[in-house]
């Protein structure tokens, strides 16, 4: 775990983008399409614990973006070359552009300045998306990673971002995967290796500590 003052300059809010994954109404709403790991998001307080960044974001001037996954309705250029996405094709509930399901989860709140990267294919919220010309456009150095799930798109972003250049910090205990003790093993055996790896408190702290310089973003 880094210090205090190390993670605040790593989390300059200048330089820093707080990504959300997945936290759509149809993957961690009560109406969603995989009811088990919403039920994770939210009993584990992960949701609410990205909610609290997101809410801290915006006073900090951290850019936030949204990332979302979703399909047409008559499902084109969606992937169907793995089990996972076949299932999804089944599930009750679709994850349909322009439908209730790909919209942003209470209790986050989406404010005017936030970006919302939608994608049709694919496993990853960066890979193909509009993430990464996005990031460098607004001088991003380092990419703060919450949301779901821990089984899939949270280490497919991490490491999309590190291979990117970017550095990745991962809040503990604002992501979520099933089963419950899935998420600790993935960050200990994998995400703590490429990843910094800190907590909503200690992300709260940092961006409330003065700072010697306030650059704008490029």
């Amino acid at each position: 775990m880094p210090s205090h003052e190390e993670l605040a300059e790593l989390l300059d809010p200048a330089r820093t983008v707080l990504l959300t994954v997945e936290c759509q109404q149809g993957v961690v709403g009560t109406d969603s399409a995989l009811p088990e790991l919403a039920k994770e998001a939210r009993s584990s307080g992960a949701l609410a614990q990205v909610a609290r960044l997101v809410t801290a974001a915006h006073e900090s001037g951290v850019q936030v973006m949204h990332a979302v996954a979703e399909r047409r309705p008559d499902g084109r250029g969606a992937n169907r070359n793995g089990r996972l996405f076949r299932a999804a094709e089944r599930l009750p509930v679709q994850q349909l552009s322009g439908s209730k399901a790909v919209r942003i989860a209470p209790p986050i709140e989406v404010a005017d300045e936030d970006l919302v990267v939608r994608r049709l294919h694919g496993l990853s919220p960066i890979a193909g998306t509009d993430v990464d010309p996005l990031l460098r456009n607004l001088g991003c150095r380092t990419l703060l990673v919450t949301g779901v799930s821990a089984n899939v798109a949270i280490p497919n972003a991490v490491f999309d971002a590190v291979n990117l250049g970017y550095t990745v910090a991962v809040p503990r205990d604002a992501i979520a995967g099933v089963p419950s003790d899935y998420t600790p093993a993935m960050i200990r055996n994998t995400l703590a290796l490429v990843a910094t790896i800190t907590t909503t408190q200690d992300v709260l702290a940092a961006w409330k500590r003065p700072r010697r310089t306030a650059a704008r973003r490029g």
